[in-house]
Parts: C-alpha cells; structure tokens; sequence
C-alpha cells in the first residue's frame, strides 16, 4: 500500500456567509484540489457565542457549515495564504495526514 502526506483543512463558516458558494467555486474551478466536502451542522456557535440549532420543523438559514478539503501540502499553503483576508481568524485549522494512492 501507498500512502502519500496530504494536509487536510477545515473551515468553519455558517450558511448566512456569503463565503460559501464562493469557497466552492475557488476550491473547483481556481485551485482545483484533489476532494471538498461541505457538512451542515445541526447546532453550533461561534465567536458571538450566540447557539445556531434547527429542529426538525425549523428550516434555519443560519446553521453553521463546515467546509473541508486536501490536497498537497505545498499548495493548500498557498490556497490558506489567499484565503487568509476572507475567512475571519480561528475560522481554519489544518493538520498533515496520510491518503492511500494504491489502486484496490
């Protein structure tokens, strides 16, 4: 088995963020990274410390939205530099980890 260091990065955001659909597209279509993946969360707060929760009658525009991706170390480095100025501080984090490349 293959395995090859990516780095993985979370950006914690919340549904009301105009951020959102333009993460996606910069992650797509600019920096093409290998994999994006976006959870909605069912309750979450942030740095207003004000708790964002949806039941299951309630359909909450604000629900926090996490977006994830990875890619190459070298290059997610430069993705985070030019996100650096849109996404508020605290609002990333990222950590080395392991893909396997073999083919099953």
């Amino acid at each position: 088995m293959k395995m090859t260091e990516v780095t993985m990065v979370r950006i914690y955001l919340n549904e009301q963020s105009a951020h959102v659909d333009r993460l996606l597209q910069r992650l797509h279509d600019w920096e093409k990274v290998r994999g994006v993946t976006v959870f909605r969360g069912v309750s979450g707060y942030g740095d207003s410390g004000a708790l964002h929760t949806a039941s299951f009658s309630d359909l909450s525009l604000d629900l926090p939205v996490v977006v994830e991706f990875f890619d190459e170390p070298s290059k997610v480095d430069n993705i985070l530099e030019h996100l650096n100025d849109t996404i508020k501080a605290h609002h990333m984090v990222k950590w080395n980890v392991w893909v396997n490349e073999s083919e099953a």
